[in-house]
């Protein structure tokens, strides 16, 4: 069945998390996500808080820029909120906006390979290996986590071009796609990741691929879709984002779970008036739809 979650979008406030998160935990939506953009709210933090504040959703991070994080901190705290709040905590990297990469002085020359050797690593860590790595950007000399994960855990990568997400197939458990990822931008992102899965002899490992569905429902829904559309430059792009009720919404859903999507999370816009109400649309309007429709 696909999975239906909601992103909790950083343009919100630190302190109204809490009751964002306990609506969607009371309205049993399936997953939240968060997202570590520069110069908002911390990633791990902000997880750490939301899966206390919670009982049963899980909780992802989309995504934590590797260029800001040494690996071995990364591996300690994902390892952290794993063996604290088991089965609830998903976790995905990838290369940062090169433009605030640059303005922390974190920006580097090869992003690909960063991510190549961070994800070597990360995963390897967290399956509580002892790791020594003389990569170009990750060096590691003996290092082993004192409290890996007591089971296996998956690590996304987030990718958009071809060589990301081929690497993501090759070296990551599951890949999250942009909201400005179409129906037929999928198909091409499952293409290239399951030709990184096959040249990395990884053909039968199960690969999820997480997906952002810019929405908007309510008053003025398809004007707030719209201004955020043309502020991202993809107004003229073909099926991207949805404006509207349930149904509408649900079938936007379905045609992303049909291209290849196995989760798909919906984005409100930047300003979305009602966080609370769009946690419960998606709990208690959509995922039903969705449900029926798997």
């Amino acid at each position: 069945m696909t999975g239906l979650g909601a992103v909790l979008r950083p343009q919100l406030a630190p302190e109204r998390l809490r009751a964002v998160a306990q609506v969607a935990d009371e309205v049993g939506l399936d997953e939240l996500w968060l997202w570590e953009d520069c110069f908002r709210e911390g990633g791990i933090s902000s997880a750490a808080a939301v899966l206390a504040w919670t009982e049963r959703v899980r909780v992802g991070v989309g995504l934590l820029p590797v260029p800001l994080r040494n690996v071995a901190v990364t591996a300690m705290e994902a390892a952290t909120l794993h063996r604290m709040f088991p089965g609830r905590a998903v976790l995905g990297v990838g290369h940062g906006v090169q433009d605030w990469m640059g303005q922390v002085g974190a920006r580097v020359e090869s992003p690909v390979t960063l991510l190549r050797e961070y994800l070597l690593a990360l995963r390897a860590l967290l399956r509580g290996e002892r790791v020594s790595a003389e990569g170009r950007y990750v060096q590691l000399d003996d290092v082993a986590l004192d409290w890996p994960p007591e089971r296996a855990e998956e690590v996304f990568a987030g990718a958009t071009g071809p060589r990301s997400l081929r690497l993501a197939g090759e070296a990551a458990d599951g890949t999250v796609l942009t909201a400005n990822t179409p129906p037929d931008g999928v198909r091409r992102a499952r293409r290239l990741i399951d030709e990184g899965r096959a040249a990395a002899g990884r053909g039968d490992d199960v690969h999820k691929v997480v997906v952002y569905l810019l929405a908007a429902t309510g008053a003025g829904a398809r004007e707030r879709l719209r201004a955020e559309l043309v502020a991202e430059g993809v107004a003229d792009v073909p099926d991207l984002g949805v404006a509207g009720g349930a149904d509408a919404v649900a079938d936007a859903v379905r045609r992303l779970a049909e291209a290849g999507a196995d989760t798909v999370i919906l984005q409100p816009t930047g300003d979305e008036p009602d966080p609370e109400g769009f946690v419960r649309f998606a709990a208690e309007q959509v995922r039903p739809l969705v449900a029926a429709q798997s």
